[in-house]
């Protein structure tokens, strides 16, 4: 009912959700398949329909399933794949899934019944199924004929002998008719492999009538080379038939682009699959014919694709020669260019630099319909490849062209300027020459001259008063403690990237107490980077005024070190059984730093607190530990014991571990541990064995053992006072 009340669009977003649930876990088919196919009927949406036979085709496809499941799986859909075969005004797409489906449920049929042949009623439908196919064989498209010549292959492989002499220590996916025993009384092998026999020349009649559905002869084609590795008793028949099939006949129809592509591909299926059969199967009588066919087929097919480019090739025009006469002498076949001069009058910048004619192309606004970096790629392929000498032309053009504008600027007289009474005998007027400005110059100005000075260039005056200014890059914006911090964050974010990259298996060089730390790209580098940028660039902060320029980078530097800790912090957690030596050697950083800061503290004029991070960030790590540690777990103990100092806290910590009762021996082993084998912490774990009997009666029996020989003195006084609480009621009552 909610079904119904659903669109199909919703509908099919639920069951695409199914489908990413089965490919998940595929234990989930049998459930989904159930509740899919009553909304897949003869009488539901086409959309609902194509999916759910797309999806049944799909399940019994996938090698995700064990064949008994998609034994069972196969007596579930046989009715819904049935009505919808019957269906004659069914969809294309549904039609073709549903045929797909068939063709992997028939062996799995075929075997249900060998095994329980009292089920009548699934054979029947089986061969329902199976009619319909083979009666739509030939009128339907050609995208459905291909599923049918599928699943007439598959029927063929279920209703031969296999090549197995003892099926049901074979393979259990090859069914055949040598699983049947004898006086079956459902199948009859005789019929049964007549009924295949047909099927086999059904299929190979399209070879043998030379069909031009390319489509059609390369999915027979490809379904043959199955039947001859796993049934050689059809081998012969087969090859006969391939041998004798003419790929190349539809070349002798006109030559269209369609045909070429037709033929190309009959004739490389056909050889490929006869060359496979001659590497796979033994040497025989047939090794040789194949061998000549493939070699004529391969001579064939290059006369035929050779002979179209030499008659292409004497079309050409032969330049008035004699055409028995080859031409032998080398023919420049280099680009020519016409480089005119420029017309008087103003010229822009464009105008110099163009020598095409073709008014579209100087109208042509690159930068406004072609990408930069496109432009950029096919420029340096162009210059690249162009003609060195027409490349120097071209730019000797160039020059020339500014050259003469520069000369015509020089000889033209401003009259505002130039004095009325100079008597001509009298000019001894020299002109300074100047040398004129080159393309790199000019297109150096241009860019650095401002938007509104770009028209200027446009007029010939304006070029030979053009100089290189002085370039000055802007400064750079100033930047403020939040853009620090953000930049910083992005940078460890990039390294944290990195670092869950490498290799944390990798083989680990001693280099002795003398190596120097970070010294390759390893991932315990990159670790002991990160840990001294958290510890160590944060002294003397808290010794400094808020006004003081250091101080405020030491703050930013302290905002930078603590996402370094949150960052660690989370990637130790991500997988902490694997990185557990991070987190201990991140955190001997951190106990490191905090005893250097104290020690500094105390030894200065003004003493002072400071931050202590060690304590609070291993405390963390536990409390992130705990929810994912189970009572055989090592990992505990190896942090505990490898950590350079253990505080009240910490094994305050440890100690809570016992609220959960699966962690009690846990706890208890931990701390035993550190009593035996870490004599400074030895103390601070008795006293947290002893607290836990105290407190946790639970825990009383594990905490005994290790409390009897470390600490006698007060398993005697508890073992007293029980005594003592005893006797006192047994006391009062005596009295009474």
């Amino acid at each position: 009912m909610a079904a119904s009340q659903l669109s199909v669009q919703d509908q099919i977003r639920q069951l695409e959700d199914a489908r990413k649930l089965v490919l998940g876990n595929a234990s989930f088919y049998t459930q989904i398949i159930q509740g899919l196919l009553p909304i897949i009927g003869p009488s539901a949406q086409v959309e609902l329909r194509r999916w759910g036979a797309d999806f049944l085709a799909e399940t019994f496809a996938t090698p995700a399933i064990a064949p008994g499941q998609k034994e069972s799986l196969s007596l579930l859909v046989m009715e819904t794949l049935k009505l919808l075969l019957e269906d004659v005004n069914q969809d294309v797409l549904v039609l073709r899934s549903v045929i797909q489906t068939a063709a992997s449920i028939y062996p799995l049929a075929v075997r249900w019944i060998i095994n329980n042949s009292y089920d009548n009623h699934t054979w029947e439908r089986m061969m329902a199924i199976k009619t319909r196919i083979l009666r739509i064989w030939d009128t339907a498209p050609s995208t459905i004929r291909i599923c049918c010549i599928k699943f007439a292959q598959r029927v063929v492989l279920a209703q031969t002998q296999s090549v197995h002499p003892e099926p049901r220590r074979g393979d259990v996916l090859d069914i055949s008719l040598a699983m049947i025993p004898p006086n079956h009384p459902i199948l009859e092998p005789p019929q049964l492999e007549a009924e295949a026999t047909a099927l086999l020349d059904r299929m190979l009649a399209i070879l043998q009538e030379n069909s031009s559905d390319a489509i059609i002869v390369d999915a027979t084609l490809n379904t043959l080379s199955i039947l001859i590795r796993n049934r050689p008793a059809t081998s012969n028949r087969i090859l006969n038939t391939i041998l004798n099939f003419n790929p190349l006949k539809l070349a002798n129809s006109p030559m269209t682009p369609k045909t070429k592509v037709l033929v190309k591909s009959l004739e490389k299926t056909t050889r490929m699959l006869l060359s496979h059969i001659s590497r796979r199967t033994p040497p025989n009588s047939q090794t040789g014919r194949i061998q000549q066919y493939i070699e004529r087929l391969m001579r064939s097919r290059a006369e035929i694709f050779d002979e179209g480019r030499a008659k292409r090739a004497l079309a050409e025009p032969t330049d008035g020669l004699d055409a028995k006469r080859q031409r032998t002498g080398a023919v420049s076949s280099r680009p020519q260019i016409e480089i005119t001069p420029l017309k008087p009058g103003p010229h822009t910048l464009a105008d110099i630099f163009t020598y095409t004619k073709n008014d579209g192309l100087k109208n042509f606004n690159v930068s406004e319909n072609v990408p930069a970096a496109l432009a950029a790629r096919v420029s340096v392929t162009t210059i690249a490849r162009i003609d060195p000498q027409l490349l120097e032309r071209a730019i000797q053009g160039v020059r020339d062209r500014l050259t003469a504008l520069y000369e015509a600027q020089q000889e033209s007289i401003n009259p505002e300027k130039t004095p009325l009474d100079v008597e001509e005998d009298e000019d001894d007027y020299e002109p300074d020459y100047y040398t004129a400005e080159d393309t790199e110059q000019i297109l150096n100005k241009l860019d650095s001259s401002p938007a509104g000075e770009h028209r200027e260039l446009e007029k010939p005056a304006a070029l030979g008063g053009l100089a290189l200014p002085t370039f000055r890059l802007p400064p750079p914006p100033t930047l403020t403690g939040a853009h620090a911090v953000k930049a910083g964050d992005s940078s460890i974010t990039k390294v944290f990237g990195t670092l869950r990259t490498l290799d944390d298996s990798a083989k680990k060089m001693k280099a002795g107490i003398n190596r120097l730390a970070a010294s390759s790209a390893d991932r315990e580098s990159w670790i002991t980077l990160l840990s001294r940028l958290a510890t160590r660039p944060n002294s003397e902060v808290d010794n400094a005024s808020e006004d003081d320029e250091d101080t405020k980078v030491a703050l930013l530097n302290t905002e930078v070190a603590d996402t370094i800790r949150d960052c660690l912090f989370n990637y130790v957690l991500e997988d902490f059984r694997k990185r557990i030596d991070a987190a201990v050697a991140w955190l001997s950083e951190e106990w490191y730093n905090d005893s250097i800061q104290q020690r500094a503290a105390s030894n200065s004029p003004h003493p002072h607190d400071v931050p202590l991070h060690y304590e609070k960030w291993t405390t963390r790590l536990l409390d992130g530990f705990m929810p994912y540690l189970h009572s055989q777990d090592k990992v505990l103990t190896r942090f505990l014991s490898e950590l350079p100092s253990l505080t009240p806290a910490i094994i305050s910590r440890v100690k809570q571990f016992c609220q959960d009762p699966s962690l009690v021996s846990l706890t208890i082993t931990t701390l035993y541990y550190l009593v035996v084998m870490k004599p400074p912490a030895r103390e601070l774990a008795l006293d947290a064995i002893q607290d836990i009997w105290t407190e946790y009666e639970d825990a009383r029996p594990v905490a005994a053992k290790p409390l009897q020989r470390w600490r006698p003195a007060f398993m005697n006084a508890q073992a007293q006072q029980a005594i003592t609480g005893s006797d006192a009621p047994t006391a009062a009552v005596v009295a009474s």
